[in-house]
């Protein structure tokens, strides 16, 4: 592998290893919701419209995990458990706007590739299906 090659195959690994840590449908909108500031399980959960309590405990979890998210259990009865953006998990705001910029820029272009890729798609199988359907007729 030239040096270029393996410097190239290590950048890939490290955008895949960050956006992984975005993988989750819900990630995004949990790292948004406690950019406002600290939140309660329930708090979230009735934020994020869609969201099931199964996976709004995997997201936090697994954001706790990555040291994205701080999960703090007050000494109270009954217990009350807050959730707060790490300083780690803070620094993902900047890159989030990026991304944000970017769609709102280019996102149209991206749906009308997409709308250009369906409209070909929808031609070529209208073609193959002719053409099965004229050699059926001759055989």
């Amino acid at each position: 592998m030239t040096p270029r090659a393996t410097e190239r195959a290590r950048c890939a690994r490290l955008i895949r290893e960050s956006v992984s840590l975005l993988s989750s449908k819900w990630s995004v909108d949990v790292l948004l919701a406690l950019g406002d500031g600290p939140r309660r399980y329930h708090e979230l959960l009735g934020e994020l419209d869609g969201i099931s309590e199964k996976v709004l405990t995997q997201t936090l979890r697994t954001m706790e995990r990555d040291g994205l998210v701080h999960r703090h259990v007050h000494a109270e009865v009954p217990p009350r458990v807050e959730y707060t953006l790490s300083a780690l998990g803070a620094t993902m705001a900047q890159p989030l706007r990026v991304l944000g910029s970017w769609q709102l820029r280019h996102g149209k272009r991206v749906e009308e590739a997409r709308e250009r890729f369906a409209d070909r798609v929808a031609v070529q199988r209208e073609q193959r299906e002719s053409q099965r359907q004229r050699r059926a007729a001759a055989a």
